[in-house]
């Protein structure tokens, strides 16, 4: 186990290096002049000085000169100033929305796997009943439903129309701070970004399910005069959990892209919002450090998923 470890963090960074070249080549090929977003607009500037500050920040030397310059200062914790907010580090502000990130795709992810995992058995355990279409009828609607749409719907109909939820924000502004109210803000953008997870993880679960109650053990036990609810718990159940819980991984990197939208959209004062802010003010090195820690966000996800997989099935074997 400890070797597979090792291996994967090895290729987890080779895959974070790439994924930092990919994205500051990217950045170097946008339209205009990365020098720009140094500059106020509203100032008039004589090319030497234009000179004298992209000599200042490196712009003046070759792309892969500044990508390991950038590289170096990145491996020993160093992710520069960021441009928009002058002399606050881009680990600072990294630090201060990571936070709220995780709480929001924490509880998303906590509500999509029990509402995927409960209807996927219930679809499976009732099968082709009237219950199994509405509930196969919804996942794909989920499933189809990008992030974006989701999130403005979800406002327009709970914040606006109904008032059920707040329409923005983390807090109250102005308000003491309480769980209540963190709730309320919380419950709405958590919720919408689960559906599309809920509805894959319910269509494999549903699969996986219906799979594993044809196998010859579980009649064996139904035969035996086990209670059906410790046929689907006991016996049944452990068994479909296995590719439900590689997909359950491989969605992380999906909802990082819908809490992009739905930080937008809510105002949620995320790594989402951050980034989406540093890319309008093209504030590079934010973007490049936000992009380096989700990153490697994604990749020790991934890694957690494996170890899980073999923990929870003990004839895989790693290697």
């Amino acid at each position: 186990m400890l070797t597979f470890i090792l291996r994967r963090l090895a290729l987890g960074l080779l895959m974070l290096i790439a994924l930092s070249v990919l994205v500051f080549v990217l950045l170097r090929l946008a339209p205009g002049d990365p020098i720009d977003a140094y500059i106020d607009p509203n100032v008039s500037m004589s090319r030497a000085e234009m000179a004298a500050i992209r000599a200042r920040l490196g712009l003046d030397q070759p792309m892969p000169v500044q990508y390991f310059a950038w590289l170096g200062a990145a491996a020993t914790g160093d992710l520069g100033y960021s441009i928009q907010r002058s002399g606050v580090r881009v680990l600072e502000l990294v630090f201060e929305r990571i936070g709220p990130t995780l709480l929001l795709m924490a509880t998303g992810l906590v509500l999509s796997i029990v509402l995927g995992i409960a209807t996927g058995i219930i679809g499976a355990v009732r099968r082709n009943s009237t219950t199994d279409v509405g509930l196969s009828v919804a996942a794909f609607v989920g499933i189809s439903s990008p992030a974006f749409l989701t999130a403005l719907l979800g406002l327009y109909f709970f914040s606006v129309q109904f008032r059920i939820a707040p329409s923005g924000g983390m807090l109250t502004p102005g308000a003491p701070f309480s769980v209540g109210d963190l709730l309320a803000h919380l419950i709405l953008p958590a919720a919408l970004l689960s559906i599309g997870q809920a509805a894959l993880i319910m269509r494999y679960m549903r699969a996986s399910m219906l799979e594993v109650l044809n196998q010859d053990y579980v009649r064996t036990a139904r035969a035996k005069g086990v209670r059906e609810f410790f046929v689907i718990v006991k016996h049944a159940l452990r068994n479909a959990l296995l590719p439900v819980i590689t997909l359950i991984g491989s969605t992380i990197g999906m909802a990082i892209g819908g809490a992009i939208f739905i930080e937008s959209v809510f105002n949620w004062p995320g790594m989402g919002l951050l980034m989406v802010n540093a890319v309008e003010t093209r504030d590079y090195p934010v973007i490049m450090g936000a992009t380096l820690v989700i990153g490697a966000c994604v990749i020790l996800v991934n890694l957690l998923t494996d170890i899980t997989y073999a923990a929870v099935d003990p004839r895989i074997q790693v290697a």
